[in-house]
């Protein structure tokens, strides 16, 4: 449900949030973006989970670049990356550098442009929207996705 209010000014929403939260992680390559939806904070497991989907969907070894996030470095993600015998090889951005990574950018166009004046009754409809809202970005793909790396470089 999105928010109506009178021009100019600002909607009040009265809902009564239970603070659940929804973590959501992706993958950016030059041309398409790979996501998904949990519930609750992104732990090492559906880290796995996710690296796994991305080997089903992209053919020969992956080259993942991504910040210095706990649930990146964790033991169990180290252990499933040495598993695969550079199938995946990991590779970490400087320290507090958001700009290099193209991802923070998709983040940040979702959350902007997709889920603003989104009121959701509850966790379901948050990740239905929150889904809805990816779907859209990628339909739009091929223009966004190069703006997102364009933006990454010129830093």
């Amino acid at each position: 449900m999105r928010t109506w209010s009178p021009k100019g000014q600002t909607p009040l929403l009265f809902h009564a949030f239970n603070w659940e939260n929804l973590g959501a992680i992706s993958g950016l390559s030059w041309w398409n973006f790979y996501f998904q939806v949990y519930p609750g904070a992104i732990r090492s497991e559906q880290v796995i989970a996710f690296l796994g989907h991305l080997q089903r969907h992209l053919q020969g070894a992956l080259l993942i670049i991504w910040d210095g996030a706990g649930i990146h470095r964790s033991k169990a993600v180290r252990q499933y990356l040495e598993s695969l015998h550079g199938k995946i090889l990991a590779y970490r951005l400087p320290a507090y550098a958001p700009e290099l990574n193209p991802v923070e950018y998709l983040w940040s166009y979702w959350k902007q442009h997709e889920l603003p004046n989104i009121c959701a009754r509850d966790l379901p409809d948050l990740a239905a929207w929150a889904i809805h809202g990816l779907r859209r970005v990628r339909r739009r793909r091929q223009r966004l996705i190069q703006a997102f790396w364009k933006q990454a470089e010129l830093w």
